[in-house]
């Protein structure tokens, strides 16, 4: 298994999302690269974000950008939906490397390259968010949620079989 973190707004429809696509065995809700270890600490400079463990034999990383780059806006620097601020910003983070390259190499090749504001960045940092945000709209369908109702469950089914 392998590990890459997609920051993409507010991450209750994020992690709703990931945790159905195909090749995706487990997602977390999480915080990266901010400079606390802590929930608890004042806002540090992290993004929300969710912790995506995938088989690479059943899905590439450029498969899973193409996923992300359904939910988010990518042109949208700070901001998804209703969410604003720096902790709301999109993003791709790794431990890995070859993952980074793969999205830069991703993104540069899209035609609108030059206007995509997405932070490719090592992940550095990661603390996993409390447990009432963990699988937030499994639990909660109602709440609130920037992705599209019939976007947030595309894949659903096929998982659920």
């Amino acid at each position: 298994m392998q590990e890459i973190y997609f920051a993409g707004g507010c991450l209750w429809g994020v992690q709703e999302f990931m945790r159905h696509l195909p090749g995706v065995v487990s997602t977390e809700a999480g915080r990266v690269n901010g400079r606390s270890n802590t929930t608890t600490s004042p806002y540090d400079g992290y993004a929300e974000c969710v912790r995506t463990q995938f088989d690479p034999l059943k899905v590439s990383v450029d498969q899973l950008m193409d996923f992300f780059f359904e939910i988010i806006d990518p042109y949208s620097l700070n901001r998804q939906g209703e969410d604003v601020g720096e902790k709301y910003r999109t993003g791709v983070y790794s431990v890995d490397d070859d993952h980074l390259n793969q999205v830069k190499a991703y993104i540069a090749k899209r035609a609108d390259a030059a206007n995509i504001v997405v932070e490719v960045l090592p992940m550095n940092n990661y603390v996993k968010s409390d447990a009432e945000h963990q699988d937030r709209l499994t639990h909660y369908p109602d709440d609130y949620c920037h992705i599209p109702f019939d976007l947030l469950h595309k894949y659903k089914s096929a998982t659920s079989k």
